[in-house]
């Protein structure tokens, strides 16, 4: 099947905004099978539109819309799309008790315009809208074999519907005799090409299961996805696979599916329960933040130290004057006692430390991405020489990354 998408928005054209939507689509079709060959952007302007969906339905057999759904005169989206299909517009009255319950609950007033929002296609698949108000939808064209696909152009709810409604539907449609199941592998401190080198063989056999590497956030997965006419039989099929993949790579996997490394450290620390600290320099509180976004977090991680200028790091953490002065701020050492020293004054099981260069420029003539890493339990103290690239924004996520990455290796070692 080959699809196309598009974005609907004059915010788009004008760089108000990035279509960060048609990324997001293209990466779930790509691992569906499901060529994507053209990206289209086009203004709320109902001829241009018109003319943007006559080429598409001439050359492909997904037609993929973001945006234009809202409840504005400039959303045009759906009604372009019903006139062209010679389809009336409906009112769907589950959608319009969706849009009062969400009005009510808001406690806002629902003026007469925001009824637009429930209007659709008649006869098409109505795809809820769990988060957001405007339902998507799906409209089969039996007469022209062509599906369309309707989204609104926010990216949390595109997201939302794209993944629970759509992906099942688009499974099915590939091939209804057949179940198809999907699981991800994730994996931290193996670069892209180091692991299509160590599974070259296995991604070059792929038929079915099939084998989707794909770098993205300093990280990369491996979507591994079987197709079977017995549900069992494609898990079993899936099983086979990744235990081949653990084989080779396991030493850098570290969870499945929706999962991040701060979700996988936390839950661990919670399963060991164990208390954290840290003490953070290059990071700012980076860590921190993080760590405390994951719900629960509160009963592991007792506080940090943001510990951004020496004086700080000689005063309260107990960093000698003479090692600031000849080893440097972002040494070994200072990393070492910083660690230990967030342990023991916030009573932790462990303590982290994060020191490091994150540009633009050299620091105490050490290069740009230069870091140290410290993790200290009771019995031991590690600290990790980490050589990253990339934007000073880059450098500091990735840093913090690679705390919480330590922080699982440190537990499953038992110390």
């Amino acid at each position: 099947m080959n699809a196309e998408i598009i974005a609907v928005g004059s915010e788009l054209l004008l760089g108000q905004i990035a279509n960060t939507n048609a990324q997001f689509m293209s990466e779930q079709l790509a691992e569906l099978g499901i060529n994507v060959y053209y990206h289209t952007v086009v203004g709320d302007n109902e001829k241009r539109l018109e003319q943007v969906i006559d080429i598409a339905r001439n050359r492909s057999d997904v037609i993929i819309f973001t945006g234009g759904l809202g409840p504005t005169k400039d959303d045009l989206t759906k009604e372009t799309i019903a006139r062209m299909l010679h389809k009336s517009l409906v009112m769907d009255q589950q959608a319009l008790q969706h849009l009062e319950d969400y009005f009510q609950k808001t406690n806002r007033i629902m003026t007469e315009n925001n009824k637009k929002q429930a209007l659709v296609i008649d006869g098409c698949k109505i795809l809820k809208n769990d988060v957001g108000m405007a339902p998507g939808m799906i409209y089969e064209d039996k007469d022209d074999d062509k599906i369309y696909l309707l989204f609104p152009g926010v990216p949390k709810e595109m997201k939302e519907i794209f993944i629970h409604y759509a992906i099942p539907y688009l499974y099915n449609v590939i091939d209804e005799n057949a179940f198809i199941e999907s699981h991800v592998l994730r994996f931290f401190s193996i670069g892209e090409s180091q692991l299509e080198h160590d599974l070259q063989d296995l991604i070059d056999e792929q038929t079915n299961p099939t084998i989707a590497p794909l770098a993205k956030d300093g990280e990369v997965t491996i979507r591994i996805t079987a197709k079977h006419e017995i549900r069992d039989e494609a898990l079993q099929m899936i099983a086979e696979v990744e235990g081949k993949i653990l084989a080779r790579v396991g030493e850098y996997f570290y969870g499945y599916n929706d999962t991040s490394l701060q979700k996988e450290a936390v839950a661990l620390l919670k399963k060991k329960m164990c208390t954290i600290a840290s003490a953070e320099s290059l990071t700012g509180g980076l860590f921190g933040k993080m760590i405390t976004e994951i719900s629960g977090a509160s009963s592991i991680y007792r506080g940090g130290i943001v510990c951004y200028a020496n004086e700080v790091k000689e005063q309260l953490l107990h960093v000698p004057k003479e090692v600031l002065a000849t080893e440097g701020a972002v040494s070994e050492t200072t990393a070492r006692i910083l660690a230990e020293e967030v342990r023991r004054l916030l009573r932790t099981d462990i303590g982290i430390s994060f020191t490091g260069v994150a540009g633009p420029e050299k620091s105490e003539g050490k290069d740009v991405g230069t870091v140290y890493l410290g993790v200290a339990s009771q019995n031991k103290t590690e600290v990790y020489l980490l050589t990253l690239a990339g934007s000073r924004e880059s450098i500091r996520k990735r840093t913090a990354n690679y705390g919480f990455y330590y922080i699982m290796k440190h537990l499953k070692k038992g110390i």
